[in-house]
């Protein structure tokens, strides 16, 4: 039996030709869109887990270069570099949790930003030059170190002793406006101690998960620091300070 073949056009093989390299150009484009998107999804993973570290690294360096600033006789650039820390504190673990990214690492990396910028880099404000001004500064940093250690109070929502955040506030904000009065720093340095130490509570400062009123002292805070004149943030944040430490739960409770 005799096979015919039949003649294949030249426009038939032609329309096989763009199918087979169009579904390959197609599968290519696919592959690299979804590695373009795979991509992306890493680096948006990447920074909602370490946005708040973030903020705690950017507290830590604020600490840093008011330590710097201090060692060369620039208190007042020191006193700013507190008050952003200050800021910078009450952000982090906000975002952490809104963004559920708490972490070991994160609760480490803020215990130490906050000991250096508001221990080490704040007790450099006393000026410790000689033996009672030593003594003071000494006495402020293993104040802190043991609020730190020891915070836990074992009561939801609250606190043992004084935030630290809120006493270096306090310190940085009397510099400003005492333009650098020693006595009256390390008086007030003194205060501060007692009451890191005490074992009295405080409420946590969640002044960005709370309340309206919370969020808009915050946000006028950042307007004071960041853009206000000179005298402004001094006062707000020595009202805002004195206001959490004198009247804790009156005003700051989470329940207010």
């Amino acid at each position: 039996m005799w096979m015919v073949s039949l003649p294949v056009d030249e426009g038939s093989h032609q329309l096989a030709w763009l199918w087979d390299h169009g579904t390959g150009v197609f599968q290519s484009t696919k592959k690299l869109f979804l590695r373009e998107r795979t991509g992306w999804g890493r680096t948006l993973e990447f920074i909602r887990k370490n946005a708040a570290n973030g903020l705690s690294v950017a507290n830590l360096v604020a600490g840093l270069s008011s330590i710097l600033c201090s060692i060369n006789g620039q208190h007042h650039h020191s006193c700013w570099l507190l008050l952003v820390g200050f800021l910078l504190d009450l952000a982090d673990g906000a975002v952490a949790r809104q963004l559920d990214a708490c972490s070991a690492l994160g609760a480490k990396l803020d215990d130490f930003a906050d000991f250096t910028t508001f221990g080490l880099a704040t007790a450099l404000l006393l000026q410790p030059q000689g033996v009672l001004g030593g003594v003071v500064a000494i006495a402020y940093v293993m104040a802190v170190f043991a609020r730190l250690c020891f915070f836990s109070s074992g009561i939801p929502f609250s606190y043992r002793g004084l935030p630290c955040p809120y006493a270096s506030s306090l310190l940085a904000s009397t510099f400003l406006l005492s333009e650098g009065n020693v006595t009256l720093l390390r008086i007030t340095a003194g205060v501060m101690i007692l009451f890191m130490v005490d074992r009295g509570l405080y409420p946590h400062d969640k002044v960005l998960e709370s309340q309206l009123w919370k969020k808009l002292v915050y946000a006028g805070g950042v307007v004071a620091v960041l853009f206000s004149p000179a005298v402004v943030a001094p006062i707000y944040c020595l009202a805002w300070s004195t206001s959490y430490i004198c009247f804790p739960f009156v005003l700051w409770s989470c329940k207010v």
